[in-house]
Order: structure tokens, then sequence, then C-alpha cells
């Protein structure tokens, strides 16, 4: 049976050939031929849900673009259920709606391209002389990683994080300031160095390292700067009873006994009861309790709001901060593990809409996109353009853009994994590593319970899903 999106490709087709030359894809020589002036095109383009496409890119691109019409593709018709093979239904999704323009995460990127199924972006970006020099440093090369060696797709926006730091409280106790691309050892000792005395409410705190105050947590967030590994994939193992994890597991554990940390979970006391001012002032880095804390583009946006309400009060807020990037591995000091990819957006190989669906790319990854959108305040994620974002108080937000996306995946291995396994580890690595927070066992002995006991439960979580699989010779 003929479904809707062959009958319009068919006609899409039919439209090309009659206006022979004057069609959205490329001709013979592998040009891409220009929209004609009074030429109008149609894009079928898969995102979350059509109000926050607008509101992020339709709205800019339809009013420079009024001969492109854009129709979305909701994801939400996708299925997200325990169980589902949610590989299938993405590819079920694209082979039904065949949109012209993919919204693929990294992982997805690579299978696509292996399978032939993405336009080859390089060939019209020479053709229309893309600037490249104000991207995000290693961006291209991270993105032809995944299209192995091509470059298949491209990104707005990303994720990162930095250090945030209070100038005024290292120069009152004497600290030198962080700098860039410090390893976590670095930076957990400078933080040792703030006093610990006084009560929790009053108090100044060394950093701040995440939500929960758990050995686990910590020491994961160490290690996958480090990038250790927890799982081999290839050989089925559990491998967090290394000397590397230790050594990590170990200085996490001083960490958190030495006293000099804040974590989120220190505001689940509070009254729920709260003025907007107690809401503006509980994050100890902005009422000037905190000397660092790691934070994304987020964190300013909150300074900013608070510096805003205690216009008259301007004490109340920290007044003197900076930022550095976030640590390193020493190993690898140019790349950050905590810059993340959510939107990569490609061409579908089967798209006879190629110019146009090149035109809002190009568009969206502009740095002409990058300055308008950075002022609308719409996302707390970054332009991939470092152009974007302005620094005109020294603040030395290169930071965010300082370190180039990292190969290296800590989650990655867990997609190779049975799909409960995941969940129980984690109970049991915080289950283990609080007792070496307790003081009931070391570091080694924790690590070693726990890999005895995770790869048991490997074991049985295989066990599990080859017993729920069909048997090929019954029929199923």
């Amino acid at each position: 049976m003929i479904g809707k999106w062959q009958v319009r490709l068919a006609g899409v087709m039919l439209s090309l050939a009659v206006t022979a030359g004057c069609g959205l894809g490329g001709g013979d020589d592998g040009v891409l031929k220009e929209l004609g002036k009074d030429e109008k095109a149609t894009i079928k383009v898969m995102y979350y849900d059509e109000r926050s496409f607008y509101d992020q890119y339709g709205m800019l691109f339809s009013a420079l673009h009024p001969n492109i019409t854009v129709e979305v593709v909701s994801t939400q018709s996708i299925r997200y259920e325990e169980g589902v093979d949610m590989e299938a239904e993405m590819d079920k999704f694209i082979e039904e709606q065949q949109p012209d323009i993919l919204m693929l995460s990294a992982e997805k990127l690579k299978t696509m391209a292996e399978d032939g199924k993405l336009y080859d972006l390089e060939p019209v970006m020479a053709q229309d002389k893309f600037d490249t020099e104000t991207l995000l440093p290693g961006l291209v090369d991270y993105l032809k990683e995944y299209g192995g060696g091509k470059l298949y797709g491209m990104a707005p926006t990303f994720y990162s994080q930095a250090v945030f730091y209070n100038k005024d409280l290292f120069d009152e106790y004497g600290v030198p300031y962080p700098t860039d691309r410090m390893s976590w050892t670095d930076l957990l000792q400078l933080a040792q160095r703030f006093p610990t005395d006084g009560s929790d409410e009053e108090r100044v705190y060394g950093l701040k390292a995440g939500y929960n105050s758990d050995l686990y947590d910590l020491g994961s967030s160490i290690g996958q700067t480090l990038e250790l590994k927890m799982f081999n994939p290839e050989k089925q193992q559990v491998t967090i009873d290394t000397a590397g994890w230790r050594e990590v597991y170990d200085q996490a554990l001083a960490a958190i006994q030495s006293n000099s940390l804040y974590f989120e979970r220190m505001n689940e006391s509070m009254p729920e009861a709260r003025t907007y001012e107690d809401y503006l002032l509980e994050d100890p880095f902005i009422s000037g309790r905190l000397a660092m804390t790691i934070d994304s583009l987020y964190m300013m946006g909150q300074i900013e709001e608070a510096a805003e309400y205690f216009k008259n009060e301007p004490d109340k807020v920290v007044q003197n901060w900076a930022m550095v990037t976030m640590p390193v591995n020493p190993q690898n000091p140019e790349y950050g593990t905590n810059i993340s990819l959510s939107e990569i957006f490609a061409i579908n190989s089967q798209s006879p809409n190629t110019r146009a669906a090149w035109e809002f790319i190009k568009y969206v990854t502009s740095d002409e996109y990058a300055r308008v959108n950075a002022l609308s305040g719409v996302t707390g994620q970054l332009s991939t353009r470092t152009t974007a974002l302005k620094d005109d108080e020294g603040r030395n937000k290169a930071a965010l853009y300082a370190l180039k996306p990292s190969m290296s995946n800590f989650y990655e291995d867990f997609g190779d994994l049975p799909d409960n396994f995941f969940s129980r580890y984690y109970q049991l690595a915080t289950e283990e590593l609080k007792k070496a927070e307790d003081g009931e066992a070391s570091v080694s002995e924790a690590l070693a319970s726990l890999q005895e006991k995770a790869q048991a439960a490997l074991l049985e979580e295989q066990q599990k899903e080859a017993s729920a699989m069909p048997d090929p010779n019954n029929g199923g």
C-alpha cells in the first residue's frame, strides 16, 4: 500500500522534472542550486513539538525566508516506554514521516550515516562559503568523527559547564584564584583552603560539586573527567575495581570528609513557605557564601535576576565573580567531558528539498541567528557560534567555549548492557560506597565488593533477557 509520504515524494519528483533544472536538490554536476526568486518550497522538520520549534527557530527563520514553508513533525508520537526498543521506534517514525530535516543525537547520527541515510553537508558548505571559523572549537571534527569522516549534521546549540568563583572570598582568605584547565585534584585542594567553621546557614563553603552528597556521584564526576570506564561492553565485564577508580574514590572521600563541599540537598531542610527573596538567595554562591560552584549558563541568569531584585541592596548578591573551565584530564587537557549536543540537524538523503533544508540549517547555525537568539534568552543552551556570548564585564565567559567536545562518552557503554542493569548497578554502588563513607569499609573493600555483586547482577540480567527472547526454532 502506498503511503501519503510516497505520494508526496512522487509529486515533488514530478515537479522537479517539469521545472528542468530549477529544482530544490542538486544538479548532475553536484552543485546545489539556489532557490529561484519566486520559487517556493516546503520542508518537514523533525522536532519535539511545533510550539517549541517556532519559539526557538521557526519564527526567525520564517520571517527571513517567506518562500520556505516549514511543517513540524513532532517526536512526541514516539513511544517512550520501558521495554520498548527506542532505536526501532525512532527508525519507524522517520520512515513513516520522511522529514527533510532530522533532529538527531550524536549516536543516531552515527548509525544513520553508516546506513547511508544522510546528506553530506561539506560540498554545499564549501559552495556557499559557510564560515566555520567562529564555531565552537572542535565541533566540526567531533561531528565528522560520528559521521565516519564526513560532515552529516550541524548543531546550533550545545550545553557546557564552567567553574564560577567569587573573587572577593578568594581575596579575603588569601587563596589564589582557580585557573583554566585545572585538574580535579587542584580544584578540590583549593576548596579545602577555605574555613569550615560556623553554622550551616552562615558559614563559607569551598565548592558546590553537585546535587547528591554521596560518594558515588562525586567519584563518578571525577572519573568521567579522567575518561575512566565502569564497564567493558565487549567482554561484558564490570571494571570498577581498578587502581584508577580506587584513587578517584579515595580522593572524593577525602573531599567529602574535609567538610569543604556544599551539596544541593542541603537546601532540602529549608521551610516550604519561602519568600521570593529567600528563593533568590538560597544558592550560597549568589548570596556570597560559596567560593566556587560548578554550573552552566543558567547561573548567569540567576545572578542577574538576583542583582536586579536587590539593586538597592547590592551587597546581598555576589558582585565580583568570574569563571574558569571545568576540570580536565591532565592527559587530555584540550577536551571537556561535560560538553553535550542535544540537537544535531541533518538532512535526509531521500529529501527532494535539499536546498531548502540546507537554507534552514545554514541559518540556525549562522552568526546572525546566534546574535539575535542570544538576545532573546529563550533557552539555557549556548550557541555554537563563539561570537554570541559577550563578555563586557571581563567574567571570562570564554571558559564555556574553551574546551573541545570529547569523544569519550561516559554513558555510551550502558547501551550495550541489559536494560534493567544500570538501575541495579546504581543501587549497589551507592550502598557499597556508603559503607566506605561511613567508615565501615575501605574504598578498596567497597569497590571489590561492588565489582563482585555487580558482575553477578549483570549475569542475572543477561539471563533474564535471553529467556525472554523468542525461540527461533519454535516459530517465535
